[in-house]
């Protein structure tokens, strides 16, 4: 019983910790969708120029953060005519150059691995882009095109298929600061917690569990924290490993990579394994859904090899210029709750997320979290509704 109090413990000292990056995650990402309509991405992702990979990747890191929405958002874009290499790269950004994961990575492991996130994020595409480049064939691409419009359901399809943004004209600020606006930004910050809330409680749960069972000389040993430069080279190579085994996608793999990190993984490994949310086995049957064995095959092998090199650049990089932090000061946040600076943010954004809770309950929310799992959209189409009080607002 003890055991079991213990690993819950850990599990609600890292919950309280984070809670107030997540909401402000949330909310500034629920912003950007609330004014960035989605027929205007698929119009901008039409090849797989620098230039167009750029952009997706901003508007992949403006956009949801829940790994199984982003996956199911790649193949609706793919689908509707966007460019394959593209929309892949959007769909890492979606979940991997988000703020909430680098305010979160900044809480828990340092600002270190907050700018490891944001550097190593654009190698992975770059990297992606060449390997595709080079080994994707026509044939593959035609074969995945054909399977992904036979429109076989992943998950979070209904969620990947509502366009919440706001129409008419005028400014940023001026579609941001109306009634449609505010409606917008609460259906979306509400309908982005649903998406993400199961795989984040899990991923607490399991960390919480590891960090209090598991003694760190299983990982020390695994990860050859004994030699320095055996842990480099190997730390990229078995953090993917351990992700794809983990089922945790998205944010919830956050608290886990602390407890890799104090268990002695290299700096580029926590980074790889971070990186490799879009390989975990639930969303791997999902691509096969989605495009077929083969190009699940392909992605698997591709993916893997963009998280392993992105892995070992940012341990280059970062120990070349001595941004590396001392893994021996590595701490599991276990204190509880005390008055601090983290409760007083938590208070005041749990303020906000009530606010915006009640706006999404008053204006036609529950009926969108029932629609969430839902059927794709059909090709060029997007599910519509309208909020109770806001007739122009799309959803």
């Amino acid at each position: 019983m003890d055991a079991i109090l213990h690993a819950l413990s850990i599990t609600g000292s890292m919950t309280w910790e984070i809670t107030w990056a997540l909401v402000l995650g949330f909310a500034l990402s629920a912003v950007v969708q609330a004014v960035v309509r989605r027929s205007t991405v698929v119009r901008l992702l039409g090849d797989d120029r620098p230039r167009t990979l750029t952009l997706a990747a901003g508007l992949g890191a403006a956009s949801s953060s829940c790994s199984y929405a982003a996956v199911a958002l790649a193949r609706s874009l793919f689908r509707k005519g966007a460019n394959f290499t593209a929309a892949m790269a959007f769909e890492i950004a979606s979940t991997n150059l988000v703020v909430e994961l680098g305010v979160i990575l900044a809480l828990l492991m340092g600002w270190q691995f907050t700018l490891a996130e944001f550097t190593g994020g654009p190698i992975m595409i770059v990297v992606l882009a060449v390997l595709f480049r080079i080994f994707l064939r026509q044939r593959l691409l035609r074969e995945a095109r054909e399977q992904a419009g036979r429109g076989l359901a992943g998950s979070m399809e209904g969620h990947a298929a509502m366009d919440m943004s706001v129409g008419g004209e005028g400014s940023f600020a001026r579609r941001l600061l109306s009634r449609d606006g505010f409606t917008s930004v609460s259906h979306v910050f509400v309908m982005e917690w649903a998406a993400i809330l199961r795989d984040l409680v899990v991923g607490l749960l399991i960390a919480g569990a590891i960090a209090a069972w598991v003694p760190d000389s299983f990982w020390q040993s695994l990860f050859l924290e004994g030699h320095p430069l055996a842990a480099k080279l190997v730390g990229p190579l078995l953090g993917p490993l351990v992700a794809i085994a983990s089922f945790v996608c998205s944010i919830g793999n956050v608290p886990l990579a602390v407890v890799l990190w104090k268990g002695g993984i290299s700096f580029g490994g926590v980074v790889s394994f971070i990186f490799a949310d879009l390989l975990i086995l639930p969303i791997l049957n999902i691509y096969r859904k989605y495009y077929g064995p083969r190009m699940t095959a392909f992605l698997l092998v591709t993916f893997y090899a963009a998280t392993v090199l992105a892995g070992y650049a940012v341990e280059l990089v970062f120990g070349g210029l001595g941004l590396v932090p001392d893994q021996s000061a590595a701490k599991i946040p276990d204190e509880g709750v005390s008055w601090n600076y983290t409760t007083w943010l938590n208070i005041a954004f749990l303020l906000l997320a009530a606010v915006l809770v009640w706006r999404f309950w008053r204006t036609g929310g529950p009926a969108m979290l029932r629609m969430m799992g839902g059927a794709p959209s059909e090709e060029g189409h997007e599910h519509t509704g309208h909020a109770h009080h806001d007739p122009h607002t799309r959803h």
